[in-house]
């Protein structure tokens, strides 16, 4: 995820399809922790890491966090995402509710 840009392919948020909302944003995750997404001159600013899920006593279970302190439409970002699969070009996460029981689905692919 270090290596160059990313894009959300896919974010369906409890079965509407929000994928628009981040049309044209590149997503820079740095070794840092830091999660940079820039479109034009806008630019937000958030977290992310990898860490293995408290939830689940499997080993190689891992949960993909996304965190920005935000109040727009990047705050929907923000969970602690299951891990679908992953390849050096595409990670697809998955998320159920555990308020309404709906289920979310991000695709990030390399740009």
């Amino acid at each position: 995820m270090t290596s160059g840009t990313w894009k959300i392919t896919e974010f369906i948020d409890s079965g509407d399809d929000d994928t628009s909302d981040f049309t044209g944003y590149l997503f820079t995750f740095n070794s840092s922790g830091s999660l940079v997404a820039t479109k034009g001159s806008t630019t937000y600013t958030g977290n992310w890491s990898v860490t293995e899920d408290s939830g689940d006593d499997s080993p190689d279970d891992l949960d993909f966090n996304i965190f920005f302190n935000l109040t727009n439409q990047f705050e929907d970002l923000n969970d602690d995402w299951d891990i679908v699969t992953h390849t050096s070009t595409k990670i697809q996460l998955i998320d159920v509710s555990g308020g309404n029981g709906g289920t979310d689905n991000l695709t990030f692919e390399k740009n």
